[in-house]
C-alpha cells in the first residue's frame, strides 16, 4: 500500500468540472490525505510528497458509474449477442440461481479492479443476484477489498422485493455491514412491474424507513413502463434520491413526474442501443432538465469503462438529432449535445445522482478521487486541442496513467497498485468452471445465443406477479 500523505500532479491540463467547465492549462493539483488541497501553478510539494509529471496529460475527477451489475463480470463477453429477452431468460428465469456467494465475490472483485483501471473511481453495484445474505456478505467483502469507492445497491431477482427486503436477515445485514464507511454506500435495487396491486410498495417503505435511495430499471421496453412510474408517484415514492435506470421507453408524462420530484436518470447507452430497452433517451429528456449520469450496465455484454459510455452517448444522441432533422428535410448545424456535457455526466453528474457534492469535481476541499490521462507512447495523445473532446472521443482505458481514490494511489504509470490480478483470475476461472460443469457443456455453449421457448417470450421477467398488460407485451 502506498504511504504518501500528499501527492502533487504537476503541470497538466486540468478539467476541474466546475460550473463553467473550465480548462486550466499547465496547472498543478495537490492532494493532501483524502482531499484536494489546492489547484494552481508552481505549487510547493510538501515534504515526502509523491510528485507525478502530468505534462501533456489531462487531470480530471474520477469517473462515476451509477449502474453496473458487477457480479456478472465473471461472465465477461458471454452474452455479446444476446437480446434483452435472452438476458432475462438466462439470469432471471434459468441460470442466475446457480451463482454461489463465492461467484458473486469473484465477479465483484474483477469488476472493481477493472473500474479503477479505467479511471472509474465510484461504482454503484446494482447487485440483483443476492439470493441470500451470504451472497450479500460476499459482495460487500469484495467491494471492501478493492480500493475503489462503491455503493452496494442490494437486490434479489429471485424473490419479490417485498419478501427479501422484509426479511429479518436483510435488516441484520444492513445493521452489520452498512456502517457509514465513506467508501461503501448503500441503496436498494428493485423494479416496478406496473401491477395495480403495487406489490413493490413494502420494499419502498423499507427504503424510506432506512433512509436510503431506491434505484430502479424504469422505462425498459416490455418490462417496466409508465404504469410503474404512476404507481410510485401516486404513493409518494418518487424522491430526489430516486435513480431511474435507462428510462428509455417512457412518455413525456413520466419524464415530467421525474423532473417534478427531483429524480435523476442513469443512461446506459451501449446497453439501450443494443439490448432493446428503447432508444438511448438523452435526446428526449433534455427538454425536461432532468439530471443525467452515465453507466455501463454489465460486462456480460459490453465494455466496463466510461470512455465508451461517453462516445456512444454522443453518437446515439447526435444520430437521433440528425435523423429527426432529415425527416423534416432540415439540416443540423450545431450539435445539441457537446463533448463537455458527457464528460460532466461521467463525473459531476454521477456525483449529483449519488447526492455527493464532495465528488465529481476538483477544487480545494473536495474528496481526492483523481484521474490522470497521459500516454507518452501513444500517437493519439497529441495534439491536445480540445481536452473535453479528447476525453470523450480519443481516450481509452490504456491511456489512464494514474488514479487516486480518497487520496490513495491505486494506479500509477499505467500499472495497478497492490492488486492481486492472478488471484482475481483464479476466482473467476473457478466460477466459470462451476457454471459450465453445472449447466453442462451443451447448455453452456448454447447459452451464448439461446433459443427462447415460446412460453418464456414474455419480455416481462418478473415471476412474483401474474400481472400482464399491453405494456408488457403479453395477455
Amino acid at each position: 500500500m502506498n504511504e504518501y500523505s500528499a501527492v502533487l500532479l504537476r503541470g497538466g491540463t486540468v478539467l476541474p468540472m466546475d460550473e463553467t467547465r473550465s480548462v486550466l492549462a499547465n496547472t498543478d493539483v495537490l492532494v493532501v490525505d483524502d482531499r484536494v488541497a489546492a489547484l494552481g501553478k508552481d505549487l510547493v510539494a510538501p515534504e515526502g510528497a509523491l510528485e507525478i509529471d502530468a505534462t501533456d496529460g489531462i487531470v480530471m475527477p474520477g469517473m462515476i458509474d451509477t449502474h453496473r451489475h458487477m457480479w456478472q463480470t465473471a461472465m465477461r463477453g458471454y452474452g455479446a449477442d444476446w437480446t434483452l429477452t435472452q438476458y432475462f431468460v438466462w439470469y432471471y428465469l434459468d441460470h442466475g440461481r446457480l451463482f454461489r456467494p463465492e461467484d458473486i465475490h469473484a465477479g465483484n472483485t474483477l469488476a472493481a479492479i477493472e473500474a479503477i483501471d479505467a479511471g472509474v473511481t465510484t461504482v454503484v453495484d446494482w447487485s440483483h443476484g443476492l439470493q441470500t445474505t451470504d451472497h450479500a456478505d460476499a459482495a460487500a467483502d469484495a467491494l471492501e477489498a478493492i480500493p475503489g469507492r462503491h455503493i452496494l445497491a442490494y437486490g434479489n431477482i429471485q424473490q419479490p422485493p417485498a419478501q427479501w427486503s422484509g426479511a429479518p436477515e436483510f435488516r441484520d445485514f444492513v445493521n452489520r455491514r452498512i456502517t457509514g464507511d465513506d467508501l461503501l454506500g448503500f441503496q436498494m435495487a428493485f423494479d416496478v412491474t406496473g401491477d395495480p396491486a403495487f406489490p413493490e410498495k413494502p420494499a419502498f417503505e423499507v427504503a424510506r424507513d432506512l433512509g436510503v435511495a431506491v434505484t430502479t430499471h424504469a422505462g425498459v421496453w416490455g418490462a417496466t413502463s409508465d404504469d410503474g412510474i404512476r404507481l410510485m408517484h401516486d404513493h409518494g415514492f418518487m424522491t430526489d434520491q430516486t435513480i431511474y435506470v435507462h428510462a428509455a421507453s417512457l412518455s413525456a408524462d413520466s419524464y415530467h413526474r421525474i423532473a417534478a420530484t427531483g429524480g435523476s436518470i442513469s443512461v446506459s447507452t451501449e446497453s439501450e442501443q443494443s439490448a432493446g430497452q428503447g432508444y438511448p433517451p438523452t435526446w428526449a429528456i433534455r427538454a425536461h432538465d432532468i439530471p443525467v449520469s452515465l453507466s455501463m450496465d454489465t460486462s456480460v455484454w459490453w465494455s466496463g469503462d466510461l470512455f465508451s459510455a461517453m462516445r456512444t452517448t454522443l453518437g446515439a444522441d447526435r444520430s437521433r438529432e440528425h435523423l429527426a432533422a432529415h425527416a423534416q428535410n432540415e439540416t443540423v448545424t450545431h450539435c445539441a449535445l457537446r463533448a463537455d456535457q458527457v464528460v460532466e455526466w461521467a463525473t459531476r453528474g454521477g456525483a449529483r445522482t449519488l447526492g455527493r457534492t464532495d465528488l465529481g469535481s476538483l477544487a480545494a476541499g473536495q474528496k481526492a478521487d483523481v484521474v490522470l490521462i497521459k500516454n507518452d507512447d501513444s500517437p493519439v495523445s497529441f495534439p491536445l486541442l480540445n481536452p473535453y473532446g479528447h476525453v470523450a472521443f480519443q481516450s481509452q482505458r490504456g491511456d489512464v496513467h494514474t488514479v487516486l481514490v480518497n487520496g490513495r494511489v491505486v494506479k500509477q504509470n499505467h500499472k495497478l497498485v497492490d492488486i492481486d490480478l492472478r488471484a482475481a483470475r483464479r476466482s473467476v476461472e473457478s466460477t466459470v468452471d462451476h457454471l459450465r460443469t453445472t449447466m453442462g457443456e451443451e447448455a453452456w455453449v448454447k447459452g451464448m445465443n439461446p433459443d427462447v421457448p415460446e412460453t418464456k417470450v414474455l419480455d416481462n421477467p418478473y415471476t412474483y406477479t401474474d400481472y400482464r398488460s399491453t405494456a408488457t407485451h403479453s395477455s
